[in-house]
């Protein structure tokens, strides 16, 4: 199996979808209650649902980038506002953190082979 597909719940379906093409995602579904966008390494998707529900999303969504910082200065530049500048985190990963207009969580990061292959990695299968 492979994980290619995680929706996220929003508010505001315009809102939300300016924000993820701001961030550099190719939208490729675009309806009033969902979008799909397109992540321009690895051919992975990821969509939007509109939810007129109150909610709050536990959920953490990353989006790896090798240039992790010339990412962040380019999406500062642009407006976008982070809760953490890029940082080495103890688990070997280098993070950055923002909020979609939905309050969704988002790790910018760069791992490299740290990601898959940590020098704690165990391989169980039971």
């Amino acid at each position: 199996m492979n994980l290619n597909q995680i929706t996220l719940p929003v508010r505001a379906m315009d809102e939300a979808t300016a924000f993820y093409r701001r961030m550099g995602f190719l939208q490729i579904v675009d309806t009033s209650h969902y979008a799909r966008f397109e992540c321009s390494d690895g051919g992975a998707t990821f969509s939007l649902s509109l939810s007129e529900d109150e909610f709050t999303n536990g959920t953490v969504i990353y989006f790896e980038h090798e240039k992790l910082d010339e990412l962040v200065d380019r999406l500062k530049a642009d407006g976008f506002v982070f809760d953490q500048e890029p940082k080495d985190m103890s688990y070997l990963w280098r993070e950055a953190v923002l909020h979609d207009p939905s309050g969704n969580k988002i790790k910018l990061y760069w791992a490299g082979e740290n990601r898959r292959n940590p020098p704690w990695r165990v391989e169980r299968q039971d």
